[in-house]
């Protein structure tokens, strides 16, 4: 959490031996272990407080994924990006055709072997 090494931890504690002295160091510490103590005992007080008042339904809820460290621009484009854009239903199926007497369209026989036809975006030459 902190990412203090060994060598770091020593320093400050030499530094508060020296700074607030032998005499007075274990009662800061014991104050120290007060304040953790009575810390730990609100997280767990206020987590068992959300789940009772959330009820039985927020228990399976991953909250790790709701994490703002999770969050990856570079992910979401990517996968954005990768994700395939259904095509539509053609309006007749080819069978339809047939037994309705008319030729299959080109389009209604299209496979996914043949390269799609890039349609232009509508323009509007009156918008603003």
């Amino acid at each position: 959490m902190f990412d203090i090494n060994g060598g770091e931890l020593l320093i400050i504690v030499v530094l508060a031996v020296l700074l607030i002295g032998p005499e007075r160091l274990p009662g800061y510490a014991a104050q120290l272990a007060s304040l953790v103590k009575r810390g730990k005992r609100m997280l767990q007080d206020t987590k068992a407080r959300v789940d009772t008042e959330l009820g039985p339904e927020f228990k399976d809820v991953d909250w790790s994924k709701l994490d703002p460290r999770q969050y990856d621009p570079r992910r979401i484009v990517r996968e954005a990006l990768m994700d395939d854009d259904e095509e539509p239903a053609p309006a007749r199926s080819t069978a339809a055709a047939a037994a309705a007497g008319g030729a299959a369209t080109p389009a209604a026989t299209s496979t996914s072997d043949q390269p799609r036809v890039a349609v232009p975006a509508p323009f509007d030459d009156e918008a603003t």
